[in-house]
């Protein structure tokens, strides 16, 4: 009986205790958009690939500018 003298006030200091850290998450902006995040990995595009053979800065129609 003796260890409720200890158990109710360390319960009621750690139910203040995450109290607090949810407040600090909600003032902190971790809770302002839950479905972004989420649809940023789905819609995620990477950028489109150039290959050495059509875009690394050579010019593949050079001959038909050259004069005759």
């Amino acid at each position: 009986m003796d260890i409720l003298f200890l158990l109710i006030p360390l319960s009621v200091v750690l139910v203040f205790l995450i109290g607090a850290v949810f407040w600090f998450a909600l003032k902190g902006g971790q809770f302002d958009d839950l479905e972004s995040p989420g649809l940023e990995v789905v819609l995620d595009e990477d950028p489109p690939r150039i290959s050495p053979e059509s875009g690394s800065g050579s010019d593949d129609n050079a001959d038909r500018r050259r004069p005759n």
